[in-house]
């Protein structure tokens, strides 16, 4: 009698984040939901400690050809994204590199020397970590924050009524993906998959008046379907008023492709709820430390995350495509770059 196999159910990352947060002690006792951007950990008359790490790993985020010091800049520019994400600042960094034995000592050099550079633009240094034999090379940024005392901006406290904000604009991390695809052996496509701007002195400035908030790692669709699905609301992105990437207009020969590249994810910019009463001071706030504050939306009763267009005109948001557990072929094909970044923990 032929035995009958039961298939393998696939690695769901985000169903792994809700097990996490339905075991383990911090998902009923932690300052920050469990799955937030960054853990937080409370401080006696401090504020608060914030940890975050994220992975880079080849064939997935980079390619061979990608430039080392890139690899190594983007490792820290994506955990620093996630303090951005709650008004915190860097302190300390540690980098882990998971190397093959052929790897040339020149790679992991200039990976560390990118991170170190990227660390200390925002006043923190590289001061550890570890190296490790490993089958692919992946770079892993670590950072200890911290975040003045006072009400942390988590992805669950949006409410009805508040109005969404999203710092600078919308779509860049398509364009870059779009770029690489068509010339997956340009230096400047390969370093422009890499490059991430964190939103350090927006998200301080932010933090007073924001409700909810979250980093756009995985585009603003699936940033709105996070911040809506945590807080138990719905959210409406107008789509007449997003700020859309310079570039992508030229790029999209229809609405339609104009959402795939714009909601691909990569943006690394800042999405924020805040009352309706604080937008003012808010929009003041980020252009004071030289940034950019779009209203973009509304907080509305219901669940889910839609766009509008139109009074009348209403379609769900997309989720982000990008899954790192489904399989298909190392290279230019697969989601590169920081734009491929997953959930939290």
């Amino acid at each position: 009698m032929a035995t009958v196999r039961r298939a393998r159910r696939p690695f769901v990352e985000r169903a792994f984040h809700a097990w996490l947060a339905r075991t383990l002690p911090a998902g009923r006792t932690g300052t920050l939901p469990l799955g937030d951007d960054v853990a937080a950990v409370p401080l006696p008359r401090a504020g608060h400690l914030l940890l975050t790490s994220d992975a880079l790993v080849e064939a997935t985020h980079f390619l061979a050809a990608s430039p080392p010091r890139a690899v190594g800049a983007a490792a820290m520019a994506v955990s620093l994204s996630d303090l951005a994400a709650k008004g915190g600042r860097p302190a300390a960094a540690l980098l882990d590199l998971l190397l093959p034995p052929a790897t040339p000592p020149a790679w992991a050099r200039a990976v560390a020397l990118g991170a170190e550079r990227m660390a200390a633009r925002y006043g923190a240094h590289v001061v550890g970590g570890d190296t490790k034999a490993a089958p692919v090379r992946a770079a892993i940024g670590a950072l200890l924050g911290t975040a003045t005392p006072g009400r942390l901006p988590s992805r669950d406290a949006a409410r009805p009524g508040d109005v969404v904000v999203v710092t600078g604009t919308v779509g860049r991390g398509g364009l870059a993906a779009v770029a690489l695809a068509e010339h997956p052996a340009s230096p400047r496509a390969l370093a422009r998959a890499l490059a991430v701007e964190p939103r350090l002195e927006e998200g301080e400035a932010l933090r007073p008046y924001a409700r909810a908030m979250t980093d756009t790692s995985d585009g603003v669709a699936d940033s709105a379907w996070l911040v809506a699905q945590a807080s138990g609301v719905g959210i409406v992105l107008d789509e007449a008023v997003l700020p859309w990437a310079p570039g992508l207009a030229d790029r999209a020969d229809s609405a339609a492709a104009r959402r795939a590249i714009a909601f691909y994810g990569g943006d690394y910019e800042l999405l924020a709820t805040v009352p309706s009463g604080a937008l003012a001071a808010a929009r003041a706030a980020v252009r004071d430390v030289g940034g950019r504050l779009t209203a973009v939306g509304r907080v509305v009763r219901g669940a889910g995350a839609f766009l509008g267009r139109g009074p009348r005109r209403r379609s769900p948001l997309p989720r982000a495509g990008w899954d790192p557990f489904k399989p298909r072929a190392p290279g230019p094909g697969a989601r590169l770059g920081p734009a491929a970044r997953r959930g939290r923990r």
